[in-house]
């Protein structure tokens, strides 16, 4: 879910039914609704549970069980496809079956494979474990993030709250979640309880998550009951759909959606560069765990650096999302976090090591996670830009399913480096969003001026 932060700004005045007289209404009545306390929280825990493992898991794949620098690569590889790649199926399912039953199968399936990843000691059981977490994750995502922006809408409609509060901090919630599973992980690490205590700690969080759920969640008619759209509404939308945008592009008759997304060269171009993106985060749970092995011998404090980057998150995400929309384009925005992700690789062996050794890494995530925080909203601000209205959900969707394929590829590819002379490693791994960024600056500005923030998947 990325996340989504937002301006804050003081409590907006509630309106009555007629809309002819303004009362201010009691703190405790624009606080969120039970139902989005539960998805927040949902969001909080969905990201202990999943962090508590992941960073931990290519060490040990690499220590633990022996397997070959390539083959970590596509073992991390293939869960990010597994879960970003099918991300809209997981949305597709959700409007057919309503979020309850979407969240308790994934929450199910994840708890599986927490479980058997654990214990799983051959190759063929590692993948099968790593494929079940990450379609696990591409199922209750969706779920949860499409019924809080709903539940969001409701909010504004019933208090006149601004829709932007109550997903600011559902985002928020996510951060905090992805700040403390590391540390969770490491204190497990410490403890002596090693890979399998984490992975087994972590399922025990998607227990909670799956019964909480199954206890308060409607089923799917009492949901669609409750969303039923106005028919005053439908029609106001259906205007709105009908309206001239200068961004809208103009439908060619005869061709799908399919056909349409897949041949439009900026969008493929769009594609590349954020894989490029995509390739390089995944080198936190690659590379990262690498260099911290061979800095410190130990692979405890890496939660340390993770929640370096939930912190940098947290606290700059918004400033700097604000300034970027009103100052530079777009594609300036993509182009520049590209390069300053880059610059991040670059940096490792030029850093000192430092207290305890650590500089190197925590340079390479502190650059990393400044390009994040530039690059992801002008992406995904592009992407209108660049299709028409009616196939914005495909092409959101197609995105991350391109950007998880090439995860997919580049991880085996960039695992393989492993062995390879650092100077090399990093130069070469430098060389991927440096590419990105070659293919951004061939894209249309974008229109400045708005303000978007990146999604938070949860694991």
């Amino acid at each position: 879910m990325t996340s989504r932060p937002t301006e804050t700004s003081p409590e907006a005045p509630a309106q009555d039914v007629e809309g002819t007289a303004r009362t201010r209404r009691p703190l405790l009545a624009s606080a969120p609704t039970p139902r989005l306390r539960l998805l927040t929280a949902t969001q909080f825990a969905f990201n202990i549970g999943f962090y508590a493992v992941l960073p931990y898991l290519a060490t040990h794949l690499g220590s633990g069980l022996g397997m070959a620098g390539w083959l970590v690569g596509l073992v991390l590889g293939l869960r990010t496809f597994s879960q970003q790649g099918l991300f809209v199926i997981g949305g597709a399912l959700t409007d057919r079956y309503g979020p309850r039953s979407v969240v308790l199968a994934g929450c199910g399936l994840r708890i599986a494979g927490f479980g058997w990843l654990a214990f799983a000691g051959s190759t063929a059981t590692v993948i099968a474990a790593v494929l079940l977490i990450g379609f696990a994750a591409a199922l209750f995502s969706p779920a949860v993030e499409s019924e809080a922006a709903r539940e969001a809408v409701r909010h504004e409609r019933a208090t006149g709250e601004p829709r932007a509060h109550v997903l600011a901090l559902f985002s928020a919630a996510g951060q905090a979640g992805a700040f403390l599973g590391p540390l969770l992980g490491s204190l497990l690490l410490l403890l002596g309880g090693g890979f399998r205590a984490a992975c087994l700690a972590g399922a025990v969080v998607f227990v909670g998550v799956l019964a909480a759920h199954a206890r308060l969640t409607p089923r799917a008619d009492r949901v669609r009951n409750r969303n039923r759209v106005p028919e005053a509404d439908r029609v106001r939308d259906r205007k709105r759909e009908r309206a001239p945008d200068d961004a809208t592009r103009t439908a060619q008759p005869g061709r799908s959606s399919w056909q349409a997304v897949f041949a439009n060269r900026a969008f493929l171009l769009l594609c590349l560069a954020y894989s490029s993106y995509l390739v390089a985060y995944n080198q936190l749970y690659l590379s990262l765990p690498v260099e911290v092995q061979r800095a410190t011998g130990s692979q405890a404090v890496l939660g340390w650096l993770f929640a370096l980057s939930s912190l940098l998150v947290v606290a700059a995400q918004v400033p700097l999302t604000r300034w970027s929309a009103r100052r530079i384009a777009p594609r300036t925005a993509l182009v520049t976090g590209l390069a300053v992700v880059a610059a991040g690789f670059a940096a490792v062996p030029l850093t000192p090591g430092g207290p305890g050794g650590l500089l190197p890494g925590a340079a390479l995530v502190v650059l990393l996670t400044l390009g994040q925080m530039l690059l992801v909203p002008a992406a995904r601000g592009l992407v209108p830009d660049l299709v028409e209205d009616r196939q914005l959900g495909l092409a959101t969707g197609a995105l991350s399913s391109v950007s998880g394929l090439a995860v997919l590829g580049g991880s085996a590819a960039t695992g393989a480096l492993l062995e390879a002379p650092a100077p090399v490693r990093w130069a070469v791994l430098a060389a991927v969003p440096l590419t990105g960024a070659v293919l951004a600056f061939t894209l249309p500005a974008g229109r400045g001026g708005k303000e978007a923030g990146p999604r938070a998947v949860a694991g």
